[in-house]
């Protein structure tokens, strides 16, 4: 297996700073803007990206939400292995609101798709944005593209883009593999 660093700890904490920065430029003071991460991984990038709205720009106040879309997927019925569902944590409405989906890799699309009819349950928003750590360009499935992207990487359906993140891994970094035959 060929392994390659796209971005490395360093790289991520920049990168998700300027991420942040994007969203105080659009959304202000966040009264009517709502951050949505979606589960599981995409909320370890949420968590970060309230951190820095907090910490950099005096927003405490910003609300978090985590959303399970496991079985609102169009393909968890054709999985063999049993399916494990995470948790959905959204204590507020979204109705009238500004959602911003937060996740890790943008690749087929189906993942936003399912986020969409999800976050439904918790009313109707006024606008959904979609902010990604990585966006594979070249897997989409569906036309969904990100509002905001760390980094964009052109990635055939053949290699993979890893993340770690310390949370889980002991290390943050995002490593383009290929398979070498």
């Amino acid at each position: 297996m060929i392994q390659r660093i796209l971005l490395g700890e360093k790289d991520i904490k920049v990168t998700l700073e300027r991420l942040a920065c994007q969203l105080v430029e659009n959304h202000g003071d966040f009264k009517n803007t709502v951050l949505i991460g979606i589960q599981p991984r995409g909320t370890i990038v949420a968590d970060r990206i309230k951190a820095i709205l907090s910490e950099s720009y005096g927003l405490s106040d910003v609300e978090l939400g985590y959303l399970d879309i496991t079985f609102f997927r169009d393909d968890f019925r054709r999985r063999e292995d049993p399916i494990e569902a995470n948790k959905t944590m959204i204590d507020f409405l979204v109705e009238g609101k500004n959602v911003v989906f937060i996740d890790d890799v943008l690749f087929s699309g189906r993942t936003v798709r399912a986020a969409l009819t999800a976050i439904q349950s918790f009313g109707r928003p006024e606008n959904v944005e979609l902010l990604v750590l990585v966006d594979r360009r070249f897997s989409r499935s569906l036309p969904i593209q990100p509002d905001y992207s760390g980094r964009k990487v052109d990635a055939y359906l053949e290699e993979k883009v890893v993340l770690k993140w310390r949370e889980y891994d002991d290390i943050d970094g995002v490593y383009f593999e290929l398979k070498n035959d």
